[in-house]
């Protein structure tokens, strides 16, 4: 059997391993379970020396910050490695971007919340992907936030074994291009949805990149989210964008071809349920789906590949369209989450911190009507 099973009908068959847990819970006996983190501050919440796996991690914060959750850097680092494997803001890792909270569960990973925790920004949040490593387990967490972390607390679960050398590394990359650059001027008188259809993409050279790595793994899926500042005239929609994910250095076509922004999330006719939480796939955070103002605003979505992951050999570059043909010029940002031998690709450098921050909602909306 292998460890790293995790179905249901695993659970009769004994496990090799220790468990344990890493945690912020208070040393003198007392109720002070958490950590104050100050402003500028890099804590180490593990440092694991042993054969291993994380199976889970539960944080939870109270900041004075309102935009902590894209202020505060979370970054992992397997055995001896220099750089690191998971670099991503923290409300983006767990599912929810725009430095917000929203209730949602999926199988991978959730947030719990809502009424008074909601408003202050604050949830419970899980992560259940596997980590490996064979000698060394690092997780960092950087607070950019000019202000502290008032009160900070986690579980880090995992567990103590041997014969981990062959496993795959978990890895996860947060990026955002904002604007993104569109092919058309949306804001011409003349442009409509008729228009912009007649527009083709025959190279996905312009489409927003969620993912480029190299190393023989597999890609397990994508956090997504877009703040929708530049619709097309009359026609408020967002996600005609097609997916594109390239394998091993091909050029065109691409290995798998998608259909429209909200099929590769798993819906269609645009997200007309709105905000939704599956085991593999949602949308954990939506704007409004009706009335003029239709898809504007701040959106999060998520498809893991837990059953069908994406395999490759030497290199993947997971790409998708922002608007049919790339026409729009809005705010994605997005975390990618994937397995692979080491040494993986050097992520780019992380934006700065005033680089990360959401627009205000007031700003987005007027943006919104610039355009529609």
């Amino acid at each position: 059997m292998q460890m790293g099973n995790s179905s249901m009908r695993a659970l009769v068959y004994p496990r090799q391993a220790r468990t344990r847990r890493v945690s912020s819970w208070d040393r003198t006996g007392g109720n002070h379970d958490f950590v104050y983190v100050e402003a500028g501050e890099t804590i180490m919440l593990a440092d694991i020396h042993a054969s291993g796996c994380i199976n889970h991690i539960w944080v939870t914060v109270n900041a004075e910050d309102p935009s902590y959750l894209r202020q505060v850097v979370l970054r992992m680092y397997w055995d001896d490695e220099s750089d690191p494997s998971v670099e991503s803001p923290l409300g983006d890792f767990f599912g929810v971007g725009h430095a917000r909270v929203s209730h949602y569960v999926s199988m991978p990973l959730s947030m719990i919340t809502g009424a008074e925790p909601e408003i202050a920004n604050q949830a419970a949040m899980n992560c259940f992907f596997a980590m490996p490593f064979a000698t060394r387990a690092r997780i960092l967490l950087h607070n950019e936030s000019s202000l502290p972390l008032t009160s900070l607390y986690y579980h880090i679960d995992f567990e103590e074994r041997t014969a981990i050398d062959t496993e795959l590394r978990f890895h996860a990359l947060w990026r955002r291009e904002f604007p993104t650059q569109a092919t058309v001027d949306l804001g011409g008188s003349a442009v409509d949805i008729q228009a912009i259809n007649q527009r083709t993409n025959l190279d996905g050279r312009e489409n927003y990149v969620s993912l480029h790595a190299e190393g023989r793994g597999h890609y397990v899926g994508s956090v997504l989210s877009i703040d929708h500042i530049n619709p097309i005239p009359r026609f408020g929609w967002f996600g005609e964008g097609d997916d594109m994910i390239f394998i091993d250095g091909e050029l065109w076509p691409p290995s798998l071809h998608g259909t429209g922004t909200e099929d590769y999330f798993c819906a269609a006719w645009g997200f007309p349920a709105g905000k939704y939480d599956g085991l593999y796939h949602g949308v954990s955070l939506a704007g409004p789906t009706g009335g003029e103002l239709a898809y504007s605003g701040k959106w999060t979505m998520y498809r893991f590949h837990i059953e069908d992951p994406i395999c490759f050999e030497t290199s993947i570059r997971v790409t998708i369209e922002h608007g049919h043909a790339n026409c729009h010029a809005s705010d994605y940002s997005s975390v990618a989450y994937w397995y692979q031998t080491e040494p993986h690709r050097i992520f780019p450098s992380l934006l700065p911190q005033e680089e990360r921050m959401p627009l205000p909602d007031s700003k987005s909306l007027v943006e919104f009507r610039k355009t529609y």
